[in-house]
């Protein structure tokens, strides 16, 4: 088995397939959120029927800035009995769209056996504005977080969805835009979880404002975005990729905004877990405590742990040792430590982050 440090410091040779699916755009359009009642169509997920309660399985529709913006919602089983259910936001990667999130990474099974709402909304050109720079094709590089903002207040109004356990989640440029909304908005969601994506840095670049729980889930040998980010990517003719800080430092930032203490390493069966731990914070007017993890997936490439789905080529392996969905479940039930974090632990930067980038 390679070293986590070895791994790390692998440089892609085809830095081409970038172009195919980049971790991180940035946005369209302008003007401020305004939310309007969505429309119930057709889709392949199950019918609308236009009603306040339709089947599970809907494309909805939300006006935003605008735009009619479009996602798959997902509903649990209802209950007389039935109060506020948590939801989790789920961001497809670029190029990608909201059926193949779903397929990818059956979030919505995993999901609904837990009474979770589920919502995958579609982006803007396939794609997400994941950084704050403004560019020819996404002049408002602030469109897609309000969107956001907006998606999670209209469900919380119309579907029951508990304010206070609201979740977002994405893959690659998806995993990107689900860290910048819970880096500028940190009192919007109790938790948040990226697969192969990292912040902005560079004149796009993205800060943690507060404290809250983030997963991200990397694979050790990714070949599209690497382990130890992009500080210098090659250049797109339909939308520039974005430079990212490493996995690690991605983590850290959200850690060092959240006041967390140093980190805690362990090696896992398939995996290297690295923990920040933080307590007492304050976000929003209530108290916030709980981790920043990073999980490092060996013989891993720009995929989704678990996934049955057959990545592109050239992609890289699909790690079979993490079920990244349930994993990624279970953090947002219990962010916590996990029981064996403890001072017996590995920890310290040669554990396990490579250079420093």
């Amino acid at each position: 088995m390679r070293s986590f440090r070895e791994r790390a410091r692998r440089w892609p040779g085809a830095l081409a397939l970038a172009l195919a699916l980049p971790l991180a755009g940035c946005a369209t359009d302008s003007g401020r959120p305004a939310a309007a009642p969505p429309a119930s169509d057709p889709s392949g997920t199950g019918g609308g029927s236009g009603t306040a309660t339709p089947p599970p399985g809907t494309r909805e529709r939300l006006r935003v800035d605008g735009d009619v913006r479009q996602y798959l919602l997902h509903r649990p089983a209802a209950s007389a009995a039935d109060g506020p259910r948590p939801l989790v936001v789920a961001f497809h990667g670029r190029g990608a769209d909201a059926a193949e999130m779903r397929a990818k990474t059956r979030l919505e099974q995993a999901a609904t056996a837990r009474g979770m709402l589920v919502a995958f909304p579609e982006g803007l050109g396939h794609g997400w504005g994941a950084g704050t720079r403004a560019t020819k094709r996404r002049p408002d590089p602030g469109l897609d977080v309000r969107f956001t903002e907006a998606l999670v207040q209209h469900l919380v109004r119309t579907e029951r969805a508990d304010p206070a356990r609201v979740y977002v989640a994405g893959f690659s440029n998806g995993g990107s835009m689900a860290l910048r909304v819970a880096a500028e908005r940190p009192a919007l969601f109790a938790g948040a979880a990226s697969v192969s994506g990292q912040l902005p840095t560079g004149d796009a670049a993205v800060e943690p404002t507060g404290p809250v729980p983030v997963m991200v889930v990397y694979g050790a040998d990714d070949p599209v975005r690497p382990l130890a980010g992009l500080p210098s990517p090659p250049p797109d003719p339909e939308e520039p990729i974005l430079a990212t800080r490493s996995a690690r430092d991605t983590a850290a930032a959200f850690a060092a905004a959240a006041g967390a203490g140093e980190p805690v390493t362990r090696a896992e069966k398939g995996y290297d877990r690295t923990e920040w731990r933080f307590e007492n914070a304050s976000v929003g007017g209530r108290r916030a405590d709980g981790t920043v993890r990073l999980l490092v997936v060996h013989d891993a490439g720009h995929t989704w742990p678990g996934s049955t789905l057959p990545p592109p080529q050239g992609f890289g392996p699909v790690s079979k040792d993490l079920d990244a969905t349930n994993t990624i479940l279970d953090f947002f039930a219990d962010p916590g430590p996990d029981s064996d974090s403890g001072p017996d632990s590995d920890s310290g930067p040669d554990s396990d982050s490579g250079p420093g980038r």
